[in-house]
């Protein structure tokens, strides 16, 4: 495992990653704070390692996972983001990601992380959570969360912000009609009936 591609939307983010890596003798091919681009640049590179966010523009880090994981991509992934929730870390070792470290380390276990992933080993803050995410174990609102498509779970995040239909609709770049059914969908799942509870859960659940 020599390559590395950075996906981030952050500059300042995306430097000290560099900088971490070019002390593990690693090379960064490529950076990008695009989901979709990312994706192309997986393809057209074969990056031994991806280093990627979840919120990033135009697809988000766990959908970028969940899509190169599909189309056969066999690199080490790490997602480093700023997001702690259980539930992130079910979703993101249900999408395919080898890792998941939380920027609020500092990234002081960065170097680590990428180690373990080099020698073919996870890297979760828990160790059972992969394991609780491959085997569909669920408890409480976690579970039934880690149930909701990358789409469904942004919806559920603007939600939790008081943002509006159309205002999702325009931050998304889709249609109104659209978000009306995903968060159809989501609160069928969740079990929510109606917005002062999924403001509850989500208060609960530490979405924002």
């Amino acid at each position: 495992m020599k390559n590395v591609l950075i996906v981030d939307d952050h500059p300042v983010a995306r430097l000290a990653v560099r900088m971490v890596l070019e002390k593990e003798n690693l090379t960064v091919v490529a950076e990008t704070e695009d989901g979709l681009h990312a994706i192309q640049l997986a393809k057209q590179l074969s990056p031994d390692l991806l280093i990627v966010d979840i919120d990033i523009v135009s697809v988000n880090g766990i959908d970028v996972v969940q899509r190169l994981r599909a189309n056969g991509f066999n690199g080490g992934i790490l997602v480093l983001t700023g997001k702690e929730g259980d539930h992130y870390i079910r979703r993101c070792a249900s999408a395919g990601a080898d890792g998941f470290l939380s920027k609020r380390n500092n990234l002081s276990e960065l170097s680590d992380a990428v180690r373990a992933i080099r020698g073919g080993y996870g890297y979760f803050p828990r160790n059972l959570a992969r394991l609780d995410a491959v085997s569909g174990l669920k408890d409480s609102g976690k579970g039934k969360m880690a149930e909701l498509s990358a789409k469904e779970l942004d919806v559920l995040r603007y939600l939790a912000r008081g943002m509006k239909v159309v205002e999702i609709a325009r931050e998304m770049n889709i249609s109104d009609k659209t978000v009306s059914t995903y968060k159809s969908r989501l609160m069928s799942k969740l079990g929510l009936k109606n917005m002062v509870e999924i403001y509850d859960f989500t208060q609960r659940h530490n979405l924002d």
